[in-house]
């Protein structure tokens, strides 16, 4: 069994839980589930999603050894076959994972006055190593460009434990 500490859920969710309107929250890259969990816990009826087989199995066996019920999918957000529901979402969420195109659609998902949570790495990030790919490392202020049309409730770009350097934005679709 995994400590929390282990494979708890990512710090900036925690400490913003109380901006999320209840309801329907979907994981976008929910890898082994630890956000998906958390959100389930919390009284979300959590959904997510992953390209790897395996992950989604491990998040669906934590989930029901924590007591709660997620429902996961394997499914490559990446490809034209992938497609959120528009207007379907109270919440979602994406934490260390870009792929610019898939930002419309996180836009379009979340009902009026449903909330976005997104963490992921910066430019900046290239002086620590991985990811060190340009095209999944945010630029400065662009995750507020992405959702300049939602209302912005918490946003913050900064270097963590001089090893990982990352952008988050927690913003409501007005």
């Amino acid at each position: 069994m995994h400590t929390d500490g282990e494979f708890g859920a990512a710090p900036f969710l925690i400490e913003n839980i109380g901006l999320l309107p209840k309801g329907r929250a979907l994981d976008i890259a929910m890898g082994s589930g630890r956000n998906t969990i958390y959100l389930a816990k919390m009284g979300f009826d959590a959904e997510g999603v992953d390209i790897s087989e395996e992950a989604v199995k491990t998040a669906l066996e934590r989930a029901e050894a924590s007591g709660v019920k997620i429902d996961a999918r394997v499914a490559d957000i990446e490809t034209e076959d992938y497609l959120i529901d528009k207007d379907a979402y109270d919440v979602i969420i994406c934490f260390n994972y870009l792929h610019r195109p898939l930002v419309r659609q996180i836009r379009d998902g979340l009902k009026k006055g449903g909330v976005v949570v997104y963490q992921t790495y910066t430019v900046d990030q290239l002086q620590f190593g991985k990811p060190c790919n340009t095209d999944f490392l945010l630029g400065y202020n662009e995750l507020l460009e992405m959702f300049r049309s939602f209302r912005c409730l918490r946003y913050h770009e900064e270097i963590m434990d001089h090893r990982k350097a990352v952008a988050g934005i927690i913003a409501r679709k007005v």
